[in-house]
């Protein structure tokens, strides 16, 4: 059985890995959200998914922000 604190790991995971893919900075992704109404700094996002604790909007948005079309969900 999988627990919360796997997925969290998961999630955080594959955002990191779609950064890198997109080649987006934590510097990027701040100046990014920001420019949609999230209010974000290069620290709070490090924290965040290096935590693995970040919502669901704020993994979307990251994930739109960064310039992802498809999630793979099986890729979780």
């Amino acid at each position: 059985m999988v627990t919360q604190p796997d997925w969290n790991e998961r999630a955080s995971r594959y955002l990191k890995a779609e950064l890198k893919r997109q080649g987006v900075t934590y510097d990027d992704l701040a100046a990014r959200l920001n420019a949609i109404g999230f209010q974000e700094t290069k620290a709070s996002i490090s924290n965040k998914i290096s935590r693995g604790a970040f919502t669901a909007a704020f993994f979307l948005a990251a994930l739109r922000v960064a310039g992802t079309q498809i999630i793979r969900v099986d890729e979780f």
